[in-house]
């Protein structure tokens, strides 16, 4: 066990090192001339100063852009996501990847980029708003990049994706699910939530793989007969797409459940696809 002349000579070297950082002038400290009292005095001196130091650092409090009186309550945490979006990059490597997601100019982001090697990136605190959804709609949830955590995948959009990324893919989902208590409904990809302008992750992605493990929902053959009269749009509608433009909602629900039918018009087997999944969402 150390003495505690050797501890308050560990403290005081701790507390030069930290000072040479932010350039803060050295003072010597000559431990052998100085009374033990006044050894403690100065430790005690020294912590409540560098514990200011630090406070300085942190960031402000976002306050009202009016006066008014701040009383700080220690009732509050931070935010809870309740959506996990699922993308790929459009990129060849995860170096052009990165650097895009990186780059302030390009004004996006992801929490986590996965590599085709499975190797797993986070880019953003999962308590902060990274900037993946752009303008998107699911249910009552406007502000997607608000309410969930974006998982890009390194793809190109052309091609599978390999086992690595997805066995990496569907550990951190497993991850993130018992962490944040997200439902199985409540993932999904880009294509979902903005029909109108996005497609990814493309139709290579294995969405049943990821609802064979929880993730989303999935309907496997036989396909229940939807009932007559059958409203599609209310449906689709129920499951969260937005119907503003039911040609692209009907496209993204082809994409993402009949990935070899990616039109923009329900077959009866979409129908009858769609008509499962209503039931399961109903539950």
């Amino acid at each position: 066990m150390r003495s505690t002349g050797s501890a308050v000579n560990a403290f005081f070297s701790e507390l030069r090192r930290r000072a040479e950082r932010l350039a803060i002038p050295r003072v010597p400290f000559i431990f052998g001339q100085i009374p033990a009292a006044v050894r403690m005095t100065s430790i005690r001196t020294s912590l409540l100063a560098l514990a200011l130091l630090f406070a300085a650092c942190a960031p402000a409090p976002q306050r009202a852009g009016i006066p008014t009186t701040w009383q700080g309550s220690p009732n509050f945490d931070d935010r809870k996501p309740n959506f996990v979006l699922i993308h790929h990059t459009g990129n060849d490597s995860v170096g052009q990847a990165l650097r895009t997601l990186t780059d302030p100019a390009r004004g996006v982001s992801a929490h986590y980029l996965i590599g085709r090697d499975g190797t797993i990136i986070q880019l953003v605190d999962e308590r902060a708003r990274a900037w993946h959804a752009g303008a998107s709609k699911w249910g009552a949830a406007t502000d997607l990049n608000s309410d969930s955590l974006g998982i890009e995948l390194d793809n190109n959009g052309r091609e599978p994706f390999s086992d690595a990324q997805i066995s990496a893919l569907l550990r951190l989902l497993a991850d993130i699910m018992e962490r944040h208590r997200i439902p199985a409904a409540n993932f999904v990809g880009h294509a979902d939530v903005a029909p109108r302008r996005k497609t990814d992750p493309s139709r290579h992605f294995p969405w049943k793989t990821l609802a064979d493990h929880g993730f989303g929902l999935w309907c496997d053959p036989p396909f229940p007969e939807p009932p007559l009269p059958f409203d599609a749009t209310a449906a689709l509608r129920a499951l969260g797409y937005d119907t503003g433009d039911a040609g692209a909602a009907i496209r993204a629900f082809n994409l993402h459940f009949l990935p070899d039918d990616v039109s923009s018009e329900l077959s009866a087997r979409s129908r009858a696809v769609l008509y499962c999944l209503y039931q399961k969402a109903d539950r």
